[in-house]
């Protein structure tokens, strides 16, 4: 009798723990791969066992080098014979160059055949739509990568959120995002109450929902209260592609074009044409370096329609010709935000 009643009231088997494959993409972000795996950290230790156990990944097995510059070592290398509950690619510059790799696309294909949940961490979303593993689904994609993401993958959702979790699929924009991702998987996993007490550990208590909206945010400047600048904003949004002369502009918007002018000067601190012209080799440049148009189509897309003008206005602007610069790395030219900051 003693024995069965010891048999009755023995404890119940620990539920395995959720392995978890780290794929560190070099020029990776650190930011993005600590804000993974520091919640996963808190969770297990708030727990007092092994909720999550991961693995970091290399397509080699060698170390990788992320935007920082330094050398970070992996556990393995990817192979056939792994499987994961989940894999978090994780990017950031280069994205384009290591989309085309077929050992990885091949790699996340065969894991999300045998049910491993994908997430990609900022550019890490464009290496998993390269694999044909987000068409159908929505996708947050960092602001200064939306316009090349959508030109890419048309099959594809591309949003202005900070993350999606959506059918067994992942994504985040990138930076602080990350994290409040991270905190929601956690929570629909392993419960509402454990997210929300890693969350204070981490003294992070803004955590925002994945349809809040990352370009509302990003372009929230103080003093654009002026409804008709930011018409005329919005119009020269829309009109990127086929640019309308300032004058019409200002008429469109209910204005003349001195008034234009002097508001633009004041709120942008730069008169309406150079706002324009900023717009246009902003998207430009992001074409350039995120997609694989050729100069010529994006002179087009960004309203030019002499190559040798925009080869011209493109060089003053960024310090070297349009073909020089194909590739999204920490060495290539950088476009500040397309506008000053507004004054008040």
């Amino acid at each position: 009798m003693r024995e069965e009643n010891r048999e009755r009231t023995s404890p119940k088997a620990t539920p395995a723990a959720r392995r978890i494959g780290l794929l560190l993409i070099p020029q990776f972000s650190n930011l993005g791969l600590a804000l993974v795996m520091e919640p996963l950290v808190l969770a297990n230790w708030l727990m007092q066992r092994k909720l999550f156990e991961w693995t970091t990944l290399s397509v080699d097995g060698a170390p990788v080098i992320g935007t920082h510059g330094m050398q970070v070592p992996v556990d393995a290398e990817l192979s056939d014979d792994m499987e994961f509950s989940a894999v978090f690619v994780i990017a950031s510059f280069e994205a384009k160059k290591y989309a085309k790799n077929r050992k990885i696309k091949n790699w996340l294909r065969r894991q999300a055949a045998f049910g491993a949940e994908l997430a990609g961490i900022e550019t890490g979303a464009e290496i998993m739509a390269a694999a044909g593993l987000l068409d159908g689904y929505s996708a947050a994609i960092h602001w200064d990568n939306l316009e090349g993401f959508q030109e890419l993958y048309p099959s594809v959702n591309a949003k202005d959120q900070f993350y999606t979790i959506e059918r067994r699929r992942l994504t985040c924009a990138g930076a602080t995002s990350t994290l409040d991702m991270m905190l929601q998987w956690i929570g629909e996993r392993e419960g509402a109450d454990l997210a929300h007490e890693v969350s204070q550990h981490m003294q992070y208590t803004q955590v925002r929902y994945p349809t809040d909206s990352l370009l509302s945010s990003a372009n929230k400047r103080p003093g654009e209260g002026s409804r008709h600048v930011q018409a005329a904003i919005n119009l020269m949004q829309e009109t990127v592609g086929e640019p309308v002369p300032c004058d019409e502009i200002a008429t469109r918007v209910g204005l003349s074009r001195r008034q234009l002018e002097r508001l633009f000067q004041h709120y942008t601190s730069m008169p309406p044409l150079k706002y324009y012209i900023n717009l246009r080799l902003a998207r430009a440049h992001k074409l350039l370096q995120q997609t694989d148009m050729s100069v010529a189509q994006v002179a087009v897309g960004a309203g030019y329609s002499s190559l040798e003008h925009f080869s011209r206005v493109y060089r003053d602007k960024f310090g070297c010709p349009p073909r020089a610069d194909r590739l999204q790395s920490v060495q290539a030219p950088v476009m500040r935000r397309a506008v000053s900051p507004a004054r008040k």
